[in-house]
């Protein structure tokens, strides 16, 4: 079993949910979804709006919040079968499914990060980061900084991973390096480009921009939440009562302000670093058809089993079908 890591962790963290909830209470009809995440991670912020506002319980389930140190533990106890939803990439789940899974995924965010550099720093396009100490988070087989990888390749002629001073590291590490002026450069995760750009840092380029540069039509989600296409065919109204909830809690988050500054103590935020966190999760919230969605995500596959090989993708040269959720298109 191949587990690749997630361009997704954060430093928010959801107040703690009993598995005896006043969702269970009032509807006890409610079917439990067990949803497994990193106890520190962006997507808390939208379970916690879930759970305060009750829009589980208002579409049929009970979502029940079990925490994970790390990644890896939630993917496991997802293919073993303990948990019904997590949160990963359409690329880790086609790679299940090519080797036999019936994972697939609804869109959760099309968030993604960026390079970013202080405001006064003489570094103005992909080729100034030439020679120049650039943090990298999430490996070196990261989406983001594989497509700004070719990018760089096609347009510029240019091998960053070898005429640039690459560093990998953990994305909160690799902010704290950015802040105290050890790198040139970072490469980070959407929350944390956010917190940066609240320090005086400012966008070089966007994994966002990158993707389109090399064939997306518009925004793909980065990220699913992922399930067993069994368990969601058996238990379609759970599954759709949970699509419908994140949806509820996506259109708050999407218009009320007031929604976060009841965040902000779990976010550990205020002032404008809160105000550029909720813009930016703002911007992720998928707004297009998940058809075009698929269509933009395969061919952005391409261009990655490329760049990362068999390492990334294993021996499927193409996307899985059914990696998207196919009852969404209906």
């Amino acid at each position: 079993m191949n587990i690749s890591r997630r361009a997704f962790c954060g430093m928010g963290m959801l107040a703690a949910a009993s598995p005896l909830s006043f969702q269970a209470i009032a509807n006890p009809s409610a079917r439990k979804v067990r949803v497994g995440v990193l106890k520190f991670g962006t997507v808390n912020w939208e379970l916690d709006t879930i759970k305060h506002h009750r829009f589980d319980a208002a579409n049929g389930v009970d979502v029940d919040v079990a925490y994970f140190a790390g990644e890896d533990a939630t993917n496991v106890a997802m293919l073993a079968g303990d948990l019904d939803v997590i949160v990963s990439d359409w690329l880790w789940v086609s790679r299940q499914r090519s080797e036999g899974e019936d994972l697939t995924l609804a869109p959760y965010s099309t968030a993604v990060g960026a390079v970013m550099v202080r405001e006064d720093a003489p570094i103005h396009g992909v080729p100034d980061l030439v020679g120049k100490k650039v943090g990298v988070a999430g490996g070196a087989l990261d989406k983001s900084w594989l497509l700004i990888l070719g990018l760089a390749q096609r347009d510029h002629k240019i091998d960053l991973a070898r005429e640039g001073e690459i560093v990998f590291g953990a994305p909160p590490l690799l902010f704290e390096k950015a802040l105290s002026g050890e790198l040139d450069a970072v490469l980070n995760f959407w929350h944390f480009c956010a917190r940066l750009e609240a320090n005086g840092f400012r966008r070089l380029i966007g994994a966002d921009d990158t993707a389109k540069a090399l064939g997306a039509s518009g925004p793909v989600s980065a990220l699913g939440y992922v399930f067993h296409e069994k368990w969601a065919d058996e238990y379609r109204d759970a599954a759709m009562g949970f699509v419908k909830a994140s949806a509820a809690a996506k259109k708050l988050l999407g218009e009320s302000d007031a929604e976060w500054r009841r965040l902000a103590p779990i976010m550990r935020a205020e002032g404008r670093e809160l105000e550029l966190l909720r813009d930016r999760y703002r911007e992720g919230i998928p707004k297009r058809p998940v058809a075009e969605e698929e269509s933009d995500a395969a061919k952005l596959y391409d261009v990655l089993a490329d760049l990362g090989g068999a390492r990334l993708v294993g021996e499927a040269r193409q996307m899985a079908s059914g990696t998207f959720w196919a009852a969404l298109n209906t």
